[in-house]
């Protein structure tokens, strides 16, 4: 055989094989449970199938023709409160009805390198989210209360950085950027933030997951901060996740910070349960063990708790991909999650049903959730808005998720859009922020009466404390060995 016949006989087979392999690698890992399995308080968990090479289910952004919009459950209508923004992600209402957008992506970034990093490069760029960040918080107003907001300003300044989490408080807008949670004097009507922003502390930037959202304590003294890991499970070394994968605690009256919660992988929507006053998050779970693990959850978080990550995940399961040395006694304090959300459905927005909602009676007590969608499972998970029912004690039902949004994607697995927040307008409607199609969406039952108020339920007090000293003196009697004599 000739030189050149060796050399195009060596090429085919080079050709054949990477085809393959690429063969191999996309058709990925196929769920074997349907979501509704991996959803809810109990839900079922595979076997793992740990992966070099990630499961790519990935949706392909198409946008929205004038006219077409997602589905409503029934008795609910859809329309555009807003449309032609830029990567809308957080949505803020303020108590004018003004409602805050914040039109962001993540920092620039070299990305983790290697494998992993052409993998993400490749994601990102296939869904629409590589572009560079606009760094704009845009006021959206709806003057006239048609359900659509005809005026329109940008509120632009250098020290928005990747800017998410948004609240007011005392004349002040605090906004979380992935690096630092910063405040600028704000009052309402206010279209524009002028100046250098007063930190109010620094946050760990950047990182895999550089989202960073704020929620205020309903008496308005404290503020909490969403911090995800910057890996999928601290392959990087864990001294790169400090102050990561948690929810941070910011104390007004104190003027410090603290660490509330962690082991939480990617924290993002925070609101507080209106019947019990508990702080609640949705938290994106680990990636590439395969199509059924590991379910995203919510759940509620107490103080000092922990959830698991890196090394454990719905409380007794090992994640023995970890190569940093597990703690001692971390599964005796590793706490389960309230409720799945299902594998792989990336829930981002949170907000609890509560009173003057026009949302109808279907959806008086419990939770809208935002599931912004999966890459990392076949089929494809997520894409829709769904409420999780809460009983009058607030505590969430055994119930599966109730549909609110669905028809984001097409009938070919194609994204018209992606929701990722969730918040009420003051009128009581439901606005739904949809960064992949760069629309505002707002949902109501159409005649509803506004809902009535949720009471917080009375918390129990402590005992009084007994009289007395607090001294207590051990005297022995005459039955006591104190007394006799010792050999």
């Amino acid at each position: 055989m000739s030189l050149l016949k060796k050399i195009l006989v060596g090429a085919l087979v080079l050709v054949v094989a990477v085809g393959l392999f690429l063969v191999w690698v996309l058709r990925g890992d196929t769920a074997q449970y349907p979501l509704a399995d991996t959803t809810g308080p109990k839900p079922k968990l595979a076997e793992p199938a740990p992966q070099t090479f990630p499961t790519l289910g990935l949706a392909k952004p198409i946008g929205w023709k004038a006219g077409e919009a997602p589905v409503a459950a029934q008795g609910l209508t859809v329309s555009r409160f807003a449309d032609g923004l830029d990567h809308p992600r957080s949505v803020v209402v303020l108590p004018n009805g003004d409602v805050l957008v914040a039109e962001t992506n993540g920092p620039k970034s070299d990305g983790p390198g290697g494998i992993t990093g052409l993998v993400m490069g490749y994601l990102m760029n296939a869904v629409g989210a590589g572009e560079a960040s606009p760094n704009k918080i845009v006021l959206l107003r709806d003057a006239n209360g048609d359900g659509k907001a005809e005026q329109r300003f940008v509120i632009a300044n250098p020290a928005l950085d990747s800017p998410f989490g948004m609240v007011l408080r005392e004349g002040r807008l605090y906004v979380a950027n992935h690096n630092a949670v910063v405040s600028w004097p704000y009052q309402l009507g206010q279209t524009t933030l002028s100046g250098t922003p007063e930190k109010l502390m620094d946050l760990p930037g950047g990182g895999n997951h550089w989202v960073r959202n704020l929620a205020l304590s309903p008496d308005g003294n404290r503020l909490y901060v969403t911090v995800g890991s910057s890996s999928n499970i601290a392959e990087n070394g864990i001294d790169k996740e400090k102050g990561r994968a948690a929810i941070h605690e910011y104390d007004f009256t104190r003027k410090s910070a603290r660490e509330y919660a962690s082991g939480l992988r990617n924290p993002n929507g925070l609101d507080f349960n209106p019947r019990t006053g508990e702080l609640w998050t949705v938290v994106n779970e680990r990636d590439m063990l395969g199509s059924d693990l590991v379910p995203d959850y919510l759940t509620n978080v107490p103080l000092g708790v922990t959830y698991g990550w890196p090394w454990a995940y719905w409380k007794k399961n090992i994640d023995w991909r970890v190569q940093e040395p597990m703690p001692e006694y971390t599964l005796e304090y590793v706490r389960k999650p309230e409720y799945a959300l299902g594998a792989h459905t990336a829930p981002l927005g949170l907000a609890f049903a509560r009173g003057g909602n026009v949302m109808g009676s279907r959806f008086a007590s419990g939770a809208f959730i935002a599931r912004h969608g999966s890459w990392n499972r076949k089929p494809l998970s997520g894409y829709d808005v769904v409420f999780v029912r809460f009983d009058d004690r607030g505590n969430v039902l055994p119930n599966q998720p109730v549909p609110v949004l669905t028809g984001f994607l097409d009938k070919d697995g194609k994204a018209h859009g992606r929701p990722t927040w969730v918040a009420f307008a003051k009128d009581g409607a439901l606005l739904v922020s949809d960064d992949t199609g760069g629309v505002i969406w707002r949902v109501t039952a159409p005649g509803a009466a506004p809902a009535a108020a949720i009471a917080e339920i009375p918390s129990t007090p402590l005992p009084a404390k007994p009289k007395g000293t607090g001294k207590f003196i051990a005297r022995p009697d005459e039955n006591s060995d104190l007394t006799k004599p010792q050999p």
